[in-house]
């Protein structure tokens, strides 16, 4: 409701007319005043919140001035690349993250830990725009190891039928490797980028959690019955660590999934940050509010799931 809130007031304080972004700043004055009623900005605010709410509750934001759409048509289109994107960058990040987590928990103050912790600050403190034009530059232009930007190349663009939305998952549902391949060459660039970023977050997170689990008395006394090191690592220290690792990671996808929008410009990804970024550009307000709206509503969303997720992993939340 907050969200709603405050995207109904940014929509009515920006200096933009959604009413002239439609009918054009030559329109004769009967039109502007034809349109503004039927789009009810004649109605006092308190009125006009109660229809922006009763729409957002049917899903209807308006329609799109730049596509001419719906705008949760266009959402529907645009939002399954970004959630491929941020889904192959969460599983890197993981992947990366929490092996290299460990790592420096389990060498606290050596070197190890030093280049990790480096690695991880270099992620948090690097602007991801640059990052994004040196990776084009380095790997696309200059070595050729990846494809460009877009999601697919112009070749398959018109013979290429998604099923899901997910072109990767597509792909492997048609049987069709040469798409496959072009997709993830160029997929790997950005994902690869957003992928780093939430490396150096989940990284952080998981020698945090190895370090409160290596001090329990329970690591002590495993070692006292002589299990191997690498059993009490990895077989009990990080299974402990692993709950609130979930929500870790949970949030991490929720952040790249709402942090994706200079990504997906500097990489021309047609995805839901994309879609915002032009809509702002051209004054459509209808779309840049429920994309936000959209957004918002599944950081929300994946915010509960996490905290379900981690009472019913967790016992002892559940004894409270």
């Amino acid at each position: 409701f907050g969200l709603v809130v405050v995207t109904f007031v940014i929509g009515r304080v920006v200096p933009i007319d959604p009413v002239l972004a439609i009918v054009g700043d030559r329109a004769p004055a009967r039109v502007v005043e034809r349109v503004r009623q039927e789009m009810g900005f004649d109605l006092p605010y308190y009125q006009q919140f109660i229809l922006y709410v009763k729409g957002v509750l049917h899903g209807d934001f308006g329609t799109s001035v730049l596509t001419t759409n719906p705008v949760m048509t266009d959402i529907r289109r645009v939002f399954p690349a970004t959630m491929e994107l941020a889904t192959v960058g969460t599983i890197i990040g993981a992947a990366f993250g929490i092996p290299l987590g460990v790592l420096a928990a389990v060498r606290r103050g050596s070197v190890a830990d030093q280049v990790v912790r480096i690695v991880g600050l270099i992620g948090y403190s690097v602007p991801i725009f640059w990052l994004g034009l040196l990776a084009l530059l380095v790997f696309y232009a200059r070595l050729g190891w990846a494809s460009g930007p877009g999601r697919i190349d112009v070749v398959y663009e018109y013979t290429f039928t998604p099923i899901t939305g997910f072109y990767l998952l597509d792909a492997i549902l048609a049987r069709d490797w040469a798409i496959f391949r072009d997709v993830f060459s160029h997929i790997v660039l950005p994902a690869s980028l957003l992928g780093y970023f939430s490396m150096a977050y989940i990284s952080r997170m998981t020698r945090s959690f190895m370090l409160n689990e290596l001090g329990q008395e329970y690591i002590v006394a495993a070692r006292a019955k002589g299990l191997s090191e690498t059993r009490i690592i990895w077989g009990h220290a990080l299974r402990n660590a692993a709950v609130p690792l979930v929500t870790v990671i949970a949030l991490a996808y929720a952040g790249l999934l709402e942090g994706s929008v200079l990504t997906e410009t500097v990489f021309a990804w047609p995805g839901l940050g994309l879609y915002i970024t032009n809509s702002l550009q051209n004054a459509d307000m209808n779309a840049v509010l429920g994309g936000t709206v959209v957004i918002g509503s599944v950081f929300i969303a994946i915010n509960l799931l996490s905290d379900v997720l981690y009472r019913m992993l967790d016992p002892r939340t559940r004894a409270r």
